[in-house]
């Protein structure tokens, strides 16, 4: 059986994705609305306190595509910038087990949300081919090495800074998977400007699922 489909991860992850449409579109829409009163961008840095309790994880098409994504590439190490509750975790560390090889590293700054995504983990029996490491992902993911397939989905502004930063530890052909391209696109428009100008090393392309997804091939 797919472990997608097995009762623990199905579970969990239909139970999560009802939490999330009681309670994320009026706190998305507080959030929005705050940004607008201050006549600024939407900035999710500058909400944070709005967006603690909200999942704001990926779409269930986005999930599928995700597990799809890391069957065909079969990583050894996949990364994660922003896991939030773990429904992005959860689709991936389902392929890595049905892989059968490659380790998730999940980030996620809020240590409270961190605590809850590898709660869920354990509960859908994946907490083996994933861990989650709370902080400031800038820190915590120092000396990682070798990254096969890289997920963007914290902090907008800092897409760009987290690939740069990641960027050594890309081998020829990994992926970039970058979230939620029209939900801030002044935040994201140095990162898409980036990946898109063939010299900086990429070949990429927007996939039109959900809020938008950028998927980028390292060269």
């Amino acid at each position: 059986m797919i472990s997608l489909h097995s009762t623990a991860v199905s579970t969990t992850l239909d139970r999560l994705y009802r939490e999330a449409e009681l309670q994320d579109p009026d706190l998305r829409r507080r959030a929005r609305a705050e940004c607008e009163a201050r006549g600024t961008p939407f900035d999710d840095r500058a909400v944070a306190s709005l967006l603690d309790s909200a999942f704001i994880g990926v779409a269930p098409e986005v999930g599928r595509l995700l597990y799809q994504l890391v069957r065909l590439r079969r990583p050894e190490r996949v990364v994660e910038f922003g896991t939030s509750f773990g429904l992005s975790a959860i689709h991936i560390a389902a392929a890595l087990a049905d892989n059968g090889r490659g380790r998730l590293i999940a980030t996620e700054i809020d240590a409270q949300k961190a605590e809850r995504a590898t709660q869920h983990l354990r509960e859908a029996g994946l907490e083996t081919w994933a861990e989650v490491r709370p902080g400031d992902p800038f820190e915590t993911l120092v000396g990682v090495e070798r990254i096969d397939l890289l997920l963007l989905d914290g902090w907008k502004a800092l897409y760009l800074p987290m690939l740069r930063a990641l960027e050594p530890a890309l081998g020829e052909g990994a992926l970039v998977i970058a979230d939620d391209l029209k939900i801030m696109p002044e935040m994201l428009a140095p990162y898409l400007a980036y990946v898109r100008d063939p010299a900086n090393g990429y070949s990429s392309g927007e996939i039109p699922l959900d809020d938008g997804l950028e998927l980028s091939l390292r060269g």
